[in-house]
This record gives structure tokens, sequence and C-alpha cells, in this order.
């Protein structure tokens, strides 16, 4: 039975994975493209059974826990316009993250990881468009062994800039499902830029748009994210996040 293991490097919380970064090693299993849904928060250097269905469906269980799933999606947004590499510069200098971060050792957006560690993925919104853009230049760590970005990162790269675009004051919310497509692989130390963009919204539901540009403003990835308000434990007054 294959496996699969999301090592403490990748996390997202403290104790669990980044969803993008978990979204892609279920997608990678598969040669078409997959909605990913995340269950519970993947707990890390754990080993998950993988459960391939008809149909093309896949299941992540630890025993009898059901962690995420699978199913055959179609991948039809359309993206906007790239603002370019400088322009999502520029953007980066409003990442809201630099004020205040729920989970700073996030393998993506974390101000608390280093150079070479962390992606440092740092979405701040474009002035005059409904837009979120970072620039992105992966390190060597990230290599497939052939010069280019391993199809799980660059799927991670396309998680966290959903966030920042549907969520003005940082409020807790839960990756629900993420729909990943890869048009290609980027290259290791190109110039890159990543985008979010607000789709709609209802209720405690909320959806999203990130993109993925090589160096030359090739469109290169898409995803479509649903990200979920937790409901507020009458309680205890809070509720348990993952991002």
């Amino acid at each position: 039975m294959k496996t699969l293991r999301v090592g403490h490097r990748f996390r997202g919380p403290a104790t669990s994975a980044n969803g993008g970064y978990f979204a892609g090693l279920v997608a990678g299993l598969v040669t078409h493209t997959l909605a990913v849904r995340l269950r519970v928060p993947p707990p890390l250097e754990t080993d998950f059974e993988v459960l391939e269905l008809e149909g093309g469906s896949v299941e992540i269980r630890h025993g009898t826990e059901l962690i995420g799933e699978g199913q055959p999606a179609q991948m039809t947004l359309q993206p906007p316009a790239s603002p370019g590499y400088l322009l999502a510069l520029s953007a980066s200098r409003n990442y809201r993250g630099f004020a205040y971060h729920r989970f700073p050792t996030c393998f993506v957006c974390g101000t608390g990881r280093e150079r070479g560690d962390g992606l440092r993925i740092f979405a701040g919104r474009v002035p005059g468009r409904e837009l979120v853009a970072a620039p992105w230049v992966p390190d060597s760590s990230l290599d497939r062994g052939d010069g280019k970005v391993r199809p799980e990162f660059m799927s991670a790269a396309l998680d966290c800039p959903g966030y920042y675009a549907v969520t003005p004051d940082d409020r807790s919310m839960l990756l629900a499902q993420l729909t990943i497509h890869l048009d290609r692989l980027v290259h290791i130390g190109e110039s890159c830029t990543v985008i979010g963009w607000p789709i709609g919204a209802d209720g405690r539901k909320h959806e999203a748009g990130t993109a993925l540009f090589d160096g030359d403003g090739e469109l290169c990835g898409r995803a479509h994210a649903l990200w979920i308000e937790p409901r507020v434990s009458s309680q205890q007054g809070e509720t348990e996040t993952r991002r």
C-alpha cells in the first residue's frame, strides 16, 4: 500500500501540515486534476495510508481516521493579469503578517522562517486592484533534481495568498478544499509572482483563486480554494484554527 508523510518542515500551524503542501502531495498521486478536501488537520511525521478508489478518487487515512480525500475535478479558473514581479515586490511590503501572524512558522507565509527553509511568500494588497501579490524566488532545497521546483512546493505556494485575499482582518479560517492545476513547473532561482483574489462568499464560506507566474509572466499554476470561518464554541469562546 502507498503511504504519505508530512515532515515537520512543511507545517502550517505548529503541529499540522500546511494545507497547500498536503494537497500537493495528494494531487501528485494521480495524473488528473483533484479537488483535495482536508477533513482534519494532517498531523506531522505520521505515515498515512493511501487508498486509490474507482473513478480516480483517493483517500488519505491514519488507521480508521479520514485525514483527507481527493475527487476528480475540472479546472476552469481564469486568473486576472499578473501585476508583474516588481509590483508584487512593492505589494509585499503591505503584507499583514508583518504586524500580526497566527502561524509565524508556517512553511509558506510564516515570517519566522528563514530563507532556504520557508517559502516566505508575503502577499500584500495591490493598490487599486482587488488582488494580493507576492514575489517568490524558489531556492535550491525545492529542486526536483532537474533544476525545476517539485510540484508539491508549487501547490504550497498557491495556498496562503488565497487566505489574505479573502480576509481583510486576519480572522480565523480553515482551508477546507484546494483544487490545483499546474500548467508547468517553474525553475529554481526564477523570479516568480504569486497572486490571490476573492471569488465569492456565502456566510462562513469564502472562495479564493490563486495563480503563479514565471519570470516571463507566463501562467504556470492555478488553484481554487474554499476557506471556512469556524464556528465559535459557546462554551470556550474560541475554536481551533489551521491554515
